[in-house]
């Protein structure tokens, strides 16, 4: 079960380039704890490639003991070597969550844009820029970083707003509506 006030790591997967980013709830304040990009030389076999980043990414998990890990889900790709590419390490990502026992979430780049921006169609710029704003970093983060770090915001604001909603008292809410529908339908 997700630990909201646990670290959340989120991963924007590649095989050139993997962004990372560990986000923690502090005192009401959310803080980041690390961020960065994992890469592989191009000129290495791919599964030397795919072992290291392999290696890189259990390290990681081993080092930020995270709650959750979310992970960019690959909707579309127009260059099918990057779809390739991208799904060979969101796999091993994956894999390594498994591995450790985190629970693992997918989400989309609209879902991810539209809770830190507001916006769903939102450019990387304005992702960069609000990621360092909500977290209160001295310095915009790499585009690859900082959508994993909204990744992570992303999913803290998901599990928060779970969180609440089942926490309602009985009779109110979705969950409600849904049974009341349900049962005005059954008695026809």
């Amino acid at each position: 079960m997700f630990d909201p006030s646990g670290p959340v790591l989120g991963i924007d997967p590649g095989l050139s380039r993997c962004g990372y980013g560990v986000v923690r709830p502090g005192g009401g304040e959310l803080c980041a704890l690390a961020y960065g990009v994992l890469s592989t030389p191009p000129s290495a076999s791919l599964p030397d490639r795919l072992a290291a980043l392999e290696a890189a990414l259990s390290d990681l998990v081993a080092q930020a003991c995270p709650s959750a890990m979310a992970v960019e889900r690959v909707l579309f790709q127009a260059n099918v070597r990057t779809a390739i590419s991208v799904g060979q390490a969101s796999g091993i990502a994956l894999a390594v969550a498994s591995r450790a026992g985190v629970p693992v979430e997918h989400y989309s780049p609209n879902e991810v844009k539209l809770a830190v921006t507001g916006f769903g169609a939102a450019d990387k710029a304005q992702v960069q820029v609000m990621v360092q704003r909500l977290l209160g970093l001295a310095d915009t983060p790499a585009p690859d970083a900082a959508d994993a770090l909204a990744l992570a915001l992303c999913h803290g604001s998901s599990a928060r707003t779970r969180s609440a909603a089942a926490s309602e008292r009985p009779g109110r809410g979705l969950d409600a509506a849904i049974a009341a529908a349900l049962a005005k339908e059954g008695a026809k």
